[in-house]
């Protein structure tokens, strides 16, 4: 086990366009090593969910890895999780949430995840599935009847709920995740944010809003 390490990562939403320049800096500074970026898709049996967008973040932020590996269902498993540990950055790719969470599941990836020194990075979905537990909801675009609370890869001790529009509802929000407000922090944000953990620290980028114990407050950015 690799618990004594200081792990960096982070929860991003969605980006119209590009990342913002001071997370771009963040990331630079953050990812000292870039050798292996493993990429988890959010739809393993569609070759279609290639990581492509998200790289296109990384790539206009100037960070550039010697190889790039996506994990799918075409893939041996010892092969995925061999890619896994010799990473740089493992990225947790954005789509479907619930068949990511699947696959993470059928691939028994959670524990290479949280086991390597990786900086470790998710968006909307990806972000969403590194989270301690989410909640399911047909109120927030899940299937018809869905309404429950699943396990993430707990990679930090709270919920996140990313790339939702908050503005318009924000009450709907605190409805739905106030009971799991009781049990951790829940931090939801809108597309353009993200938030990093780093060495216990939290860093917030963009408009996030924590609820704790059904309160809810605007984090102040830290960046």
């Amino acid at each position: 086990m690799k618990e004594a390490l200081m792990k960096t990562h982070y929860y991003l939403g969605w980006f119209t366009d590009f990342f913002p320049e001071n997370l771009s800096k963040a990331l630079r500074e953050d990812l000292t090593e870039r050798k292996s970026l493993v990429m988890v898709s959010s739809d393993p049996s569609d070759p279609e969910v290639d990581g492509a967008v998200e790289r296109s973040w990384l790539n206009q932020a100037g960070i550039s890895f010697d190889e790039y590996h996506l994990i799918d269902s075409s893939i041996e498993r010892e092969v995925a999780h061999a890619s896994i540990r010799d990473a740089s950055a493992i990225f947790l790719l954005g789509g479907d949430t619930l068949k990511q969470n699947r696959f993470l599941k059928e691939f028994k990836l959670a524990e290479p995840i949280k086991t390597s020194a990786a900086l470790v990075m998710g968006a909307s979905a990806g972000a969403i599935n590194m989270s301690a537990k989410w909640k399911c909801s047909e109120r927030f675009g899940y299937p018809l009847g869905m309404d429950t609370v699943c396990d993430g890869l707990a990679l930090d001790p709270f919920s996140v709920l990313s790339h939702f529009d908050l503005e318009n509802n924000m009450a709907l929000v605190q409805e739905e995740l106030s009971a799991l407000s009781e049990e951790m922090d829940v931090y939801a944000s809108n597309k353009d944010c993200a938030l990093r953990t780093r060495e216990g620290h939290l860093d917030i980028f963009g408009d996030v809003y924590a609820m704790s114990r059904s309160q809810v407050r605007k984090v102040e950015e830290t960046f």
